[in-house]
């Protein structure tokens, strides 16, 4: 588990694949304080650390986890966000993220806005439901609150700092980003859902957002 507070950035230093899936190792400052078995977010995406040496740390990706998020286009130079996972004590700053990603979205624009910035991103259909004004939401694992929430986008403020230290310094209009909708909202369309089933058998056909939609439009007595 992670809190979406990005530690430092890595530069990606190789993505050796091996059939479906591969073997991505980072340049970055926090490999000498890494071992094996460690879990770390790599943009968003929770990782086991497998090898590490002074400079470099090594993860094994898993071709489902190259099929859902943005690690199948890791490039050799590209910039990553790392996070160590929480540990028992440590102050919950962000919200609870899980480095499980729920799909991907594309940066609409990326601008200054007033002594901050303002990065707009495609919303995917599968996940709006999730998604409220003023919840969070973990885009390439850093946590952020939903400045605004329309059909087909949202939009979140980035203050100087978030944009200096971490990769988002790098982002531009068009670039995708990782997802991870707020743990609570995915448990709470699920129970809603399950509640659906129970009063309307047709009901079990649906998924989760459409069940989670007949609840929110009044469709329970």
């Amino acid at each position: 588990m992670f809190t979406g507070l990005i530690e430092t950035t890595g530069r990606i230093d190789a993505l050796d694949r091996d059939g479906n899936g591969g073997r991505l190792r980072i340049e970055t400052s926090l490999s000498p304080e890494l071992t094996p078995g460690e879990s770390v977010a790599v943009n968003g995406v929770c990782l086991t650390v497998t090898s590490c040496t002074d400079t470099t740390a090594s993860f094994d990706v898993a071709p489902v986890t190259l099929e859902v998020t943005t690690l199948a286009h890791a490039v050799p130079g590209g910039r990553v966000n790392l996070e160590r996972s929480l540990r028992a004590g440590d102050r919950l700053g962000g919200h609870f993220v899980l480095g499980h990603v729920d799909g991907t979205a594309a940066i609409r624009s990326f601008e200054p806005h007033g002594d901050s910035f303002w990065l707009e991103l495609a919303l995917p259909g599968s996940l709006a439901p999730y998604l409220i004004s003023k919840g969070s939401i973990a885009v390439d694992g850093i946590s952020l609150t939903v400045a605004e929430l329309a059909e087909e986008h949202f939009g979140v403020q980035i203050v100087p700092f978030t944009r200096s230290h971490t990769a988002l310094g790098h982002a531009k209009a068009g670039d995708l980003v990782n997802l991870e909708v707020d743990v609570l909202g995915k448990y709470v369309a699920r129970l809603l859902a399950v509640r659906l089933e129970g009063h309307d058998a047709g009901a079990t056909t649906l998924g989760v957002p459409d069940a989670f939609a007949r609840v929110l439009s009044g469709d329970l007595p």
